[in-house]
């Protein structure tokens, strides 16, 4: 798990931030990969689908909820993976407008709260 990411996106949560984009991601953390070259968007999506599932393993939230990929919303990757974790058909969690934002919500709250954040960061 990369935990460079990771600690980013708990202080987005924890200071009720916007979510990051990838790019812009890319950029603070340094992380060298071009989203032009599809390896490159694939393994970033792969490293915060590593980083949701161990977190979700651990009943915590989803972290990927603090990422977008798209001025207008998020891609497809966060909700395949909502799906691999049960928690429906990602087409109809896509179309759900509430779900994203539950999430992200759910990031914020559990990472504000300050017990959580020095335990888990």
């Amino acid at each position: 798990m990369n935990a460079r990411i990771r600690n980013r996106l708990i202080h987005i949560a924890n200071t009720g931030g916007q979510p990051i984009a990838y790019q812009k991601m890319i950029d603070e953390l340094d992380l060298g990969l071009d989203l032009e070259i599809s390896y490159e968007k694939e393994e970033l999506g792969i490293i915060l689908n590593e980083i949701s599932a161990e977190e979700h393993k651990q009943g915590r939230p989803l972290l990927s909820a603090m990422v977008k990929n798209k001025a207008k919303g998020q891609g497809d990757n966060f909700f395949k993976l909502c799906d691999e974790l049960g928690m429906g058909d990602w087409r109809e969690l896509k179309s759900d407008k509430a779900f994203m934002q539950q999430h992200r919500d759910a990031c914020k709250e559990f990472w504000q709260n300050e017990d959580n954040f020095n335990k888990y960061l």
